[in-house]
């Protein structure tokens, strides 16, 4: 059976049904309101109403999918129920409704991810876990002797907790230094943190100094009071401090040198590690030198022990507060003599297109690094290019790596 049912008012759309289509149609301003109304009998006149609404939803049906190009321009919708029908469907691939995005599926649990300390543990180098081995271990030490200090009321003990603490502080930075240096460097420190660890092993030099003046002011302090009021209960202290030591100074055997030749950063950190762990182990043992003469009864046993031992102190550490104390200061590369720098000049002031050479600059960054600055006047209409390229060549030979030129024109 086929049904219509129209809205009569002008300028709306029109729901016309047949063959069970259904099609909305736009109504012309022009439509008699009597087609508005609803056909009380459908029955009569049905099959030219069907053929006459058929050609108007033709005609209102174009290949845009129900836009219509008339002056009212609404859509006209097609729902076709019987897929034998000629009015043609909307394609999958032109509709307008956004479609939900898949939800994306998570990749599979693989465990927990390693934490970056224990990344940077992992890939610390061989002394870098020695020298934490070793800092723990004085770390313990101190921390037990000082608590049995205060429970006992050794006064001595309680010192002697706190010097290895305040050298327990110094190995720490000497292990950060360690750390940090391998950092690349970035827009604030243009050279790297390689100069880190020379500051940590000039630290490092002057607590042991320090150490040297105090062994010898305490030397001086026995040497004017009475010798049988002496402690000897730390000598128990001082053969644990020895133990732990020598440990330290078998770690870092290979810096186990007063001289030697710094071909790194690394190297003088190194050396004063080994060298700190060793003025400590051999106060240990002069202190129980002291305590086994003095209970053999020789006279001012621990003004000599202690003597011997600033002065062996002070000679270990002096090269090494040398070295580092010079990089420090930029004083001129120790390896290249001064007269070489001053052949180097000479040389660039022969070529004829250079009228001066002046503030020749030249420093050691870090041992292994040495870096310089010069300046040159070359003469107009000169190529500044070979110049450039002769300096460089020649200050590359006496092992300057980094070394900047600056030019400027003779105007005389």
């Amino acid at each position: 059976m086929n049904r219509r049912f129209r809205i009569g008012r002008p300028g709306m759309l029109r729901r016309v049904g047949w063959g069970g289509c259904v099609t909305l149609i736009p109504i012309d301003q022009t439509t008699p309101a009597s087609s508005g109304r609803r056909s009380r009998h459908p029955e009569r006149g049905g099959a030219a109403a069907a053929a006459m609404d058929t050609a108007a939803a033709k005609a209102a049906w174009n290949a845009n999918y129900g836009i219509v190009s008339s002056g009212d321009r609404r859509l006209a919708f097609s729902r076709q129920l019987s897929s034998n029908s000629a009015t043609p469907r909307l394609a999958r691939s032109d509709s307008s409704i956004a479609m939900p995005m898949p939800i994306p599926v998570p990749p599979p649990y693989q465990g927990p991810k390693p934490s970056k300390k224990l990344l940077r543990l992992a890939t610390a180098s061989r002394p870098m876990r020695r020298l934490a081995l070793l800092l723990a271990l004085n770390v313990a030490y101190s921390a037990t002797e000082l608590a049995i200090g205060l429970f006992t009321g050794r006064v001595g003990l309680v010192s002697d907790a706190f010097h290895l603490t305040f050298g327990c502080g110094l190995l720490t930075f000497s292990l950060f230094a360690m750390a940090a240096s391998r950092t690349k460097p970035d827009n604030l420190y243009t050279y790297g943190y390689k100069r880190l660890e020379v500051l940590a092993a000039f630290t490092n030099a002057v607590f042991l100094l320090f150490l040297s003046f105090s062994l010898a002011v305490e030397a001086l302090h026995a040497f004017m009071q009475d010798e049988s009021e002496h402690k000897h209960y730390l000598i128990v202290s001082a053969v644990t401090n020895l133990l732990v030591n020598l440990l330290g100074v078998w770690f870092f055997r290979n810096y186990a040198r007063v001289n030697i030749v710094y071909r790194n950063a690394e190297d003088m950190n190194y050396h004063s590690v080994c060298l700190h762990v060793l003025a400590d182990s051999i106060r240990s043992a002069g202190l129980i030198l002291a305590s086994w003469f003095l209970s053999l009864g020789i006279e001012n046993a621990e003004v000599l022990c202690l003597g011997i031992v600033s002065v062996a102190v002070f000679m270990l550490v002096l090269p090494l507060f040398k070295a580092t104390g010079n990089i420090l200061l930029q004083i001129a590369p120790g390896n290249v003599p001064p007269s070489a720098f001053a052949k180097c000049s000479r040389q660039i002031i022969a070529c004829e297109d250079v009228s001066e050479v002046w503030q020749g600059r030249f420093w050691e960054l870090v041992p292994g690094q040495a870096v310089g600055s010069l300046s040159i006047r070359v003469k107009s209409g000169a190529n500044d290019r070979a110049v450039l390229e002769y300096a460089h060549g020649l200050y590359q030979d006496l092992g300057i790596q980094d070394l900047t030129v600056q030019t400027g024109l003779d105007d005389s």
